[in-house]
């Protein structure tokens, strides 16, 4: 494994991970305010809201920095991101909602593709894996037969 294919996937996942994470801590000490913005927007439930938001953002920013079960914590904040442009940055007619909703889109994007492409070498994925093939990369996991098992005759 070269240094590209080793440490990049780890930056990435860092720069988008943190902002999370850091969005998530910031709402720990916001509740009224949160809450009160979640209602704004006409969402059910604002404090149930608020703890989703913190789940996703605190818990999936540091999974995701972290390397573990990359694919699915990714495809999870991808989710998130494209509902909360939906929620609250649907306002196109004020250009700052405009700018926060390609936002939204754009990591959403760049989180598709590590759910597309996986954690990387410097990850809990890589480490926990068997054989240096991440478990989630496993042609198992992906749904596809292994080929020394398609070819015994029962």
């Amino acid at each position: 494994m070269d240094a590209t294919t080793r440490y990049l996937p780890f930056f990435g996942r860092l720069l988008i991970g943190l902002p999370f994470a850091m969005g998530g801590f910031g709402k720990l000490a916001t509740y009224s305010k949160t809450t009160a913005m979640i209602a704004a927007v006409g969402l059910p439930v604002p404090p149930v809201a608020y703890a989703v938001a913190i789940l996703v953002e605190l818990g999936g920013g540091l999974l995701l920095v972290a390397g573990y079960q990359v694919r699915l914590v990714a495809t999870a904040l991808a989710l998130y991101c494209f509902a909360t442009a939906l929620s609250f940055h649907s306002n196109f007619a004020d250009q700052n909602q405009m700018i926060n909703f390609l936002k939204n889109v754009m990591m959403a994007g760049g989180l598709l593709q590590i759910a597309a492409f996986g954690a990387g070498g410097l990850s809990l994925d890589n480490r926990l894996s068997r054989g240096g093939v991440a478990v989630a990369n496993t042609p198992t996991a992906r749904g596809v037969e292994a080929p020394e098992t398609r070819d015994r005759v029962a």
